[in-house]
């Protein structure tokens, strides 16, 4: 078995922390929604996480994840002289506005007598002693530039920063705050769907978080986008509906891998041309992988994906047996494909048989088209089956 090599497993600690940051900020949103509050919120501006409301900043959150449960936060932890050290340049600069609140949220624990300890109770004289103390005495070469600016305040200072320092300890890991992003959404949807739910609301919060920090989107993050975001997630979890995916509808398909699929053969078969095949692979791909998800999160009820597919093998059946009448048995092969072509043109264009009234995207009505195309159960040329079977023999000859 292979080693991972140090590079690899140093990048652990810093992923997991980015992540758990983020989680946590679509908690402490979803608490504040709940709440009814309105506010923007930032990501790594004058902190990890900002929330703003009157154009003034209320509330910053320094958010430190340990992969080590036991991890102590003594009076010379990195998590606090960090940031401090942030804090006290910001308040210095005046980038801190007085009504601010400051918040350290860590997974580490407070020991008793320490100065987190001290802060968590509001003792704050005993606190700054503490600091004192540490920032005098200790030889903590990582923490010396935070020392430095903490002793740049003097008495008042400290005790106007410190009054709105908040310590938040042994909060819950990246994997335990899962049960918290429950409790904040758990009248959303029905209970057995929570999980792809927030599974969906966490994507989003992640893929405007990405824009934000890339400053592809500069914009804070409004509390209106993310309510509008959980509004447009229920919507799709009610019984009439199913939750359409981005990353499944934005995906990029390569089309090479299809070109020996029944699908794209029976297309070939009438003369379809490469953009419009091109199309139907799309098509093709969007339902079956969206199709997969539901299955794999138990969002269909027991048979409804066979109802559906009888379904649209009866409506299909309709128009193909009606086709081949009016074509009769004596028509020129070139008659037969424009038949054919208008047939596909039919699914492509007109054929909409959603799952649930309200799940409303084409692409899984063309797209299950495909699926069963591609499987021999519907076809668009008179005589597909024979046809196919042609093809099935020429193929086996020649492996």
């Amino acid at each position: 078995m292979s080693k991972i090599s140090p590079t690899h497993a140093s990048a652990a600690p810093s992923m997991s922390g980015y992540l758990f940051q983020c989680r946590y900020a679509l908690f402490e949103s979803l608490r504040r929604l709940r709440k009814m509050e309105e506010f923007t919120v930032s990501l790594e501006t004058l902190d990890d996480v900002v929330f703003e409301r009157d154009s003034n900043i209320k509330e910053l959150l320094q958010i430190k994840h340990h992969i080590n449960k036991t991890a102590n936060l003594t009076d010379a932890s990195s998590d606090i002289w960090k940031t401090l050290r942030i804090w006290c340049e910001h308040f210095i600069s005046g980038k801190i506005k007085q009504d601010s609140i400051m918040f350290l949220i860590t997974t580490a624990v407070s020991q008793n007598g320490s100065a987190a300890a001290y802060l968590k109770k509001r003792e704050i004289p005993q606190a700054i002693e503490r600091l004192n103390t540490t920032a005098e005495s200790s030889v903590n070469k990582d923490n010396q530039r935070a020392y430095e600016a903490y002793r740049s305040l003097d008495v008042n200072q400290k005790t106007m920063l410190l009054n709105s320092v908040y310590i938040i300890d042994a909060s819950p890991s990246i994997i335990d705050i899962d049960i918290l992003l429950q409790q904040e959404t758990r009248f959303a949807v029905e209970r057995q769907y929570l999980p792809s739910f927030l599974q969906r609301l966490e994507g989003w919060r992640f893929r405007r978080a990405i824009k934000h920090l890339a400053k592809e989107d500069d914009k804070q993050i409004l509390s209106e986008e993310i309510d509008a975001e959980l509004s447009n997630l229920r919507e799709q979890f009610k019984l009439d509906n199913l939750p359409i995916d981005e990353d499944i509808l934005n995906a990029t398909v390569n089309a090479t891998g299809y070109q020996d699929n029944i699908f794209v053969k029976q297309l070939e078969m009438i003369g379809i041309g490469n953009r419009r095949i091109l199309f139907a692979i799309k098509d093709y791909y969007r339902a079956f992988t969206q199709r997969s998800r539901w299955i794999r999160e138990d969002l269909l009820f027991v048979g409804e994906l066979d109802r559906y597919e009888n379904r649209l093998t009866e409506e299909w059946e309709r128009y193909f047996e009606r086709m081949r009448e009016e074509l009769g048995e004596e028509t020129a092969e070139e008659e037969r494909k424009k038949a054919a072509q208008a047939l596909y043109k039919w699914i492509e264009s007109d054929a909409s048989f959603p799952i649930r009234p309200s799940c409303q995207e084409p692409f899984i009505t063309r797209g299950s088209y495909q699926i069963l195309s591609d499987d021999g159960h519907v076809g668009w040329h008179p005589e597909f089956k024979e046809r196919l079977q042609q093809l099935l023999e020429v193929k086996e000859a020649i492996e």
